[in-house]
């Protein structure tokens, strides 16, 4: 097969879709040295990355918006094969699929949460989305989903058939797979200004990501155990965030709750390693990639109970609902009080993440673009 893929959510996005696509499309093309591969993206890869003699890279002089204003807003009728030449097959990792000529497609929808959530989308964005993604979703031959949570909101809200999505879970990479050196662990608390032991949060702030009922946990917990640990929470500014600084403010919270913006990729095995707790009080996840990542390097894990994450976690975390402040508050202070709880929980995440592979996420992937061709 001759396959074309958009990389540019890989180049152009740090975390979340970006990290998703480099880590399976990276894995892909691995294992694969049969069929020949065409990735394109809006603007060079910026890793300078080498690929194998079947992959063909494609930079163009444009960025992720101006292909977004001509294929999804101006719906421009130009091919994908106009960039990639001629594909058997193209897959969109990124929701939305480009104009095709011939080609079989199979898209990538990561998660629903602009239907189930949509107070949780900036106005803009969910114009987009709600426009884009269901006529993508219309016009894909294979629908992948991020896990079976999507894969049902996929078939329940954009009325799909079931044998038109399928289910693709993530994978870790190898760089999370056991904790970072001490050494490490120090320099990136200096790096971010960590001057305690700490409770982690990941992710872009916006409000999907629940980080004031967090705070508000981590309030409750100072008050009723007084826990000296900072709350750090990572992750670059996104959209609708004041309440998160309002809430910080009217707790009187400055000096313990930090927000040291975008973390780099490089710095997150540490920052996981170093953290007594990861939480991740998410309202809805497609996935949830930092969960694995933070079990990988041997880090206890409390979580929401929504959408995806049972999936992900099994056994392996405390879950509690997102909207209950006091359990989430009761669940951090198990897993800084109980050395026995938090010794269990982390070896029931090393055999959890062990399940979520790339190269077997890849393979998922290859025979899905084998029965499209077929």
């Amino acid at each position: 097969m001759r396959v074309g893929i958009d990389y540019t959510s890989a180049v152009r996005q740090g975390a979340g879709i970006g990290r998703y696509t480099r880590g399976l499309i990276r894995a892909l093309v691995e294992i694969d040295r049969t069929n020949r591969y065409v990735l394109f993206s809006a603007g060079r890869d910026p890793r300078g990355a080498t690929w194998p003699a079947n992959v063909a890279y494609r930079a163009l002089p444009l960025t992720d918006r101006h292909l977004a204003i001509l294929w999804q807003r101006l719906r421009l009728p130009l091919p994908v094969e106009t960039i990639t030449g001629r594909v058997d097959l193209f897959h969109s990792p990124d929701f939305v699929l480009p104009p095709v000529w011939r080609a079989r497609t199979a898209l990538t929808v990561h998660d629903l949460s602009f239907m189930r959530y949509p107070e949780c989308s900036s106005p803009p964005l969910l114009e987009y989305l709600m426009r884009s993604v269901p006529r993508s979703v219309e016009r894909a031959d294979l629908v992948l989903a991020d896990s079976e949570s999507t894969r049902r909101d996929v078939i329940e809200l954009l009325g799909i058939a079931e044998d038109r999505v399928r289910t693709l879970y993530a994978g870790v990479e190898e760089r999370f797979s056991r904790p970072a050196e001490p050494d490490a662990v120090e320099a990136v608390r200096r790096r971010y200004g960590i001057a305690r032991p700490y409770i982690l949060g990941l992710g872009t702030l916006q409000p999907r990501k629940n980080f004031p009922a967090l705070i508000r946990a981590y309030h409750a917990l100072r008050e009723t155990h007084g826990v000296e640990h900072q709350l750090v929470i990572g992750g670059g500014r996104g959209w609708l965030d004041d309440e998160i600084y309002a809430t910080i403010d009217a707790l009187g919270l400055e000096g313990d709750v930090l927000l040291p913006g975008y973390v780099d990729d490089a710095d997150l095995p540490a920052l996981y390693t170093g953290a007594a707790v990861f939480a991740f009080p998410s309202l809805y996840e497609g996935f949830g990639i930092p969960i694995l990542e933070a079990m990988a390097c041997g880090t206890p894990v409390v979580s929401a109970d929504a959408s995806s994450l049972p999936e992900v976690t099994g056994d392996a975390a405390l879950l509690v609902s997102p909207h209950d402040v006091e359990a989430l508050a009761h669940a951090l202070w198990r897993l800084l009080d109980d050395g026995d709880l938090r010794e269990t929980l982390v070896e029931r995440g090393r055999q959890r993440v062990a399940l979520f592979r790339w190269e077997a996420a890849a393979r998922t992937l290859l025979e899905a673009y084998a029965s499209l061709a077929g």
